[in-house]
């Protein structure tokens, strides 16, 4: 990235983040902050966020130097670190072919992390922890725009349950320890929706749908293919938030949220796959047809969040879906 590419990205952080605006008196420059998943999507906009911001003392690790899934490695790692605030992005991630095809993996792998991290926070005395899920985590048909208190009213989603109970059960040991020790815990948990920006995944075996659709339409314009093929009817409804945008989120509840209930973050507004679609196809100039695979499944028929609590705290969205679709297109031509 060239010098004017990050003065730029540092000048639209500084908006999105607000440089000056430290609300917490413990949450300092100097706090002493660890982003577990760092070089993950949002682990990674947490990082340049909170850089962007002038905090100083960011440690990170990758999974070489400790495996979140071992907890003699979590363990020794806090020993020595003894962080005062926990980002805690890792995760296993995946789109509905990845969950469907490595439900053990998904399901053991988040369980592990969670109950690492979360553990050994306690067991050191980190100041604040911040879990992030994910909006899967809500019943299948919930009512639409989903509120908080929909947790656990009713049945899953099938394609991606293990990822979702996985991350469940880190919203509860959250509050289990709040519960069981609240002068010690401040354990908070947040609920994005689909998530995209730097960082994400291209890898169309394990990929979310929005980089699976750049690629799959790029290629076929490149490759003057008249049809595109999607997965599924292309009537399931998402919602979609750029990684630079819940980063800010998550820093500002970090400063500011202690309620024991998860906190959803989201856009606001969903549209059908068979929409996104076409707003790729549009931006990318392919012009040829998009057609869908209705044999495949579409997964919860719609994931649209209620953010009025987030909104209330003063959070807003500030990059639109259709410049964030361009920036990933250019995020994909470097990629490729």
């Amino acid at each position: 990235m060239n010098l004017f590419k990050k003065k730029l990205l540092a000048f639209i952080l500084i908006l999105i983040c607000g440089k000056s605006v430290q609300t917490s008196a413990d949450f300092t420059f100097q706090s002493k902050i660890y982003v577990a998943g760092h070089n993950g999507l949002v682990g990674s906009a947490i990082v340049r966020a909170l850089t962007v911001q002038g905090h100083t003392n960011i440690i990170t690790c990758n999974s070489k130097e400790v495996d979140l899934r071992r907890q003699d490695q979590v363990e020794a790692f806090f020993n020595r670190e003894k962080p005062e605030y926990v980002f805690l992005a890792a995760a296993k991630v995946g789109g509905i072919k990845a969950n469907m095809t490595y439900p053990a993996d998904f399901i053991y792998d988040n369980l592990a992390i969670e109950l690492n991290v979360i553990k050994a926070a306690f067991k050191y005395k980190t100041k604040k922890l911040l879990f992030l899920g994910s909006s899967c985590i809500y019943p299948k048909f919930a009512s639409q725009p989903m509120v908080e208190d929909c947790l656990l009213t009713s049945k899953l989603e099938p394609s991606n349950e293990y990822y979702a109970i996985a991350k469940i059960a880190g919203i509860k040991l959250c509050e289990a320890f709040n519960k069981q020790y609240p002068d010690q815990t401040k354990f908070i948990s947040c609920m994005p929706c689909n998530l995209y920006g730097p960082g994400d995944n291209w890898n169309l075996e394990t990929s979310h749908v929005l980089t699976a659709l750049i690629q799959k339409i790029y290629r076929a314009k490149q490759a003057q293919i008249p049809t595109v093929m999607l997965l599924g009817t292309g009537n399931a409804r998402r919602e979609f938030l750029h990684a630079d945008d819940v980063a800010q989120a998550c820093i500002l509840l970090m400063q500011n949220y202690t309620d024991n209930q998860q906190i959803n973050i989201g856009s606001g507004q969903d549209l059908t796959i068979r929409e996104l679609a076409d707003k790729i196809k549009t931006i990318l100039g392919y012009t040829g047809e998009i057609k869908f695979n209705a044999e495949f499944p579409d997964g919860t028929p719609q994931k649209l969040l209620n953010i009025n609590k987030i909104t209330n705290l003063g959070w807003r969205p500030l990059i639109n879906l259709n410049t964030g679709i361009s920036l990933m297109i250019q995020e994909y031509y470097k990629f490729k």
